[in-house]
């Protein structure tokens, strides 16, 4: 939490119940393709841009940042992300 994590292939899998209320978490994609952000089971992320829930493709060179409203309910927006 209050970090950033860098992914280049194989994505990221966010858990549910690791992070707790209030804690962000920042994902950059350092790679030159996309990469998928994978909603862990029980965890809802809503896309900040159009509320829609479920996996997400971070563009290459992307950045995005997760923010937890409790352990399984946060939010993500960004950079190249879709």
């Amino acid at each position: 939490a209050g970090k950033a994590i860098t992914i280049s292939s194989g994505g990221v899998t966010v858990p549910n119940g690791t992070f707790l209320e209030g804690d962000a978490l920042t994902i950059i994609n350092d790679g030159g393709s996309d990469q998928t952000i994978t909603q862990g089971s029980g965890l809802t992320i809503f896309n900040a841009a159009d509320a829609s829930t479920g996996n997400r493709t971070l563009a290459a060179r992307g950045m995005c940042t997760l923010y937890f409203l409790n352990a399984s309910y946060a939010y993500i927006s960004g950079a190249g992300l879709s």
